[in-house]
């Protein structure tokens, strides 16, 4: 990479049109790095080839193998942020129906454009989401762990009482909900705070290098290594180390990783010799590391070593009041960095605010607010105006107690809110509708294996497979022709 090169920043744009590839590529290149993917697949490959992980992704949802559905576009969202939690997302799709730009924007895309789109827009719009990266970043530490909500305040004691605690610590929560936050938090309350703080996402880069990044490696050891390296567990010495997305770890590398954990013990990639660590090791996971013990692909006594302290983070959907507190902040925030004057929420749309799950957490809050900030700025938003940029369709199904085994009362607020809100309900297709998300769903985590999806659900095989035959002869039946009436 040349001095040039390095100064632009990184965009990744996935698309399976070589003509808008080519086009954009010309255009943008000017100014940004371009990397181009034309399928998920393609795009997962590169990132991880990458010396650096892209601030910016042009992503179309409409993918091979799937070219007219959204499905492998949502995916990529979740994966890329999961690769590089900072990146800013723009969707530029031809399947713009409000549906996908809301579920697009849930996942953590900041923006969704319609094609056809001149190519300058799109600069523009690239442009300020760099800004907004910046503005974050600056942002980070003035945040801290805002709110008055119960499980804030448990959060808050549980960082102050693990902080100078030697012993490692397991941070659980769902995606977008501020699990890096919170080990920086720990980072800062403790008495290594002097020291850097060193981060790695074990999903941004590819299995075969975690190794060396982690312990170093000798000049010589693969192709490549040109000069001898020492790895993250040496340059965190004195300090803290954080592993995010500690469920992505390969199998094999992590009984490596436990050796550490036990005795501080590690050797650099084609050496013998070896070395100590003392680097306070912080993991995080959105995973279910249980569960993945029980499917064979973590190790129970690599878990039991990390979760000597666990902390879970809320989900945001559970701090009440504290909706309000973050709106409070990020509008502020947003508005100074836009040269704007703040947008307001009116009293029924504060209750719809405030009512909403966010299922994309504090990620998707942010990302709600920069869009309302650029085109509301000023201006008192209603009901309506908020709605556009909310994933109703999520809200609407969100039926916790179903899912997570919360109490009766759980579920009965949630169906108050669906029946309220949707027109034309019927019970029947909506517990049909469930179902088989939850099939689908059971199958992409298996890869199509029915043994494996049966077990996750509870049921029998023959039980869900039979069920599956059902969606199917539905399916047909809806698209067979129907007689002509008389």
């Amino acid at each position: 990479m040349t001095q040039a090169e390095a100064a632009k920043p990184d965009l990744l744009i996935v698309d399976d049109d070589p003509l808008i590839t080519d086009t954009l590529n010309f255009v943008l290149s000017r100014d940004f790095l371009v990397h181009v993917a034309d399928s998920r697949a393609q795009a997962k490959s590169l990132l991880r080839q990458l010396d650096r992980p892209p601030q910016l992704a042009l992503i179309d949802l409409g993918l091979p193998p799937t070219p007219h559905r959204p499905d492998e576009g949502f995916r990529l969202i979740s994966e890329l942020i999961a690769h590089s939690p900072g990146i800013k997302i723009v969707v530029l799709s031809g399947q713009s129906d409000e549906t996908n730009a809301r579920h697009a924007r849930t996942l953590g895309a900041i923006e969704f454009v319609a094609k056809p789109c001149e190519p300058e827009t799109l600069k523009k719009l690239l442009k300020r989401a760099l800004e907004i990266s910046a503005a974050e970043l600056g942002a980070a530490a003035d945040v801290g762990l805002m709110g008055r909500s119960l499980p804030v305040e448990k959060l808050r004691r549980q960082i102050s009482q693990f902080a100078n605690a030697p012993f490692p610590v397991l941070i659980e929560g769902e995606s977008g909900s501020g699990k890096e936050l919170v080990a920086k938090s720990l980072h800062l309350l403790s008495h290594r705070a002097a020291r850097p703080f060193l981060a790695l996402n074990c999903a941004a880069i590819s299995p075969t290098l975690v190794e060396p990044t982690l312990f170093g490696y000798s000049k010589g050891s693969f192709t490549g290594a040109t000069t001898a390296r020492s790895g993250y567990f040496e340059d965190a010495q004195d300090s803290m180390l954080f592993l995010d997305e500690i469920g992505e770890l390969p199998l094999e590398l992590q009984a490596k990783l436990l050796r550490v954990l036990e005795n501080g013990e590690f050797q650099r990639v084609g050496e013998t010799q070896s070395r100590v660590s003392n680097a306070r090791v912080v993991a995080a996971t959105n995973r279910e590391l249980r569960q993945e013990i029980r499917a064979g692909r973590f190790r129970a006594d690599l878990y039991h070593r990390l979760s000597v302290f666990t902390v879970s983070v809320p989900p945001l959907r559970e701090l009440g009041e504290d909706k309000r507190v973050l709106l409070d902040h990020y509008r502020e925030f947003y508005a100074r960095q836009a040269r704007a004057a703040p947008f307001d929420l009116d009293a029924r749309a504060m209750d719809v605010w405030l009512d909403y799950s966010f299922p994309g957490n504090v990620r998707e809050l942010r990302n709600i607010v920069i869009r309302l900030t650029t085109k509301y700025s000023g201006q008192k938003t209603g009901v309506e105006q908020l709605q556009a940029e909310l994933d109703m369709e999520s809200l609407d199904m969100d039926l916790p107690g179903l899912a997570a085994g919360q109490d009766f009362k759980s579920v009965l607020e949630a169906a108050k809110r669906h029946l309220q809100r949707q027109k034309g309900f019927h019970l029947d297709h909506t517990l049909s509708e469930w179902e088989r998300g939850y099939i689908e769903a059971a199958l992409m985590i298996t890869q199509g294996n029915l043994t494996q999806a049966a077990r996750l659900l509870g049921v029998h095989r023959t039980t869900l497979y039979s069920r599956m035959q059902n969606y199917a002869g539905a399916a047909e039946a809806a698209k067979a022709p129907q007689p002509a009436s008389k």
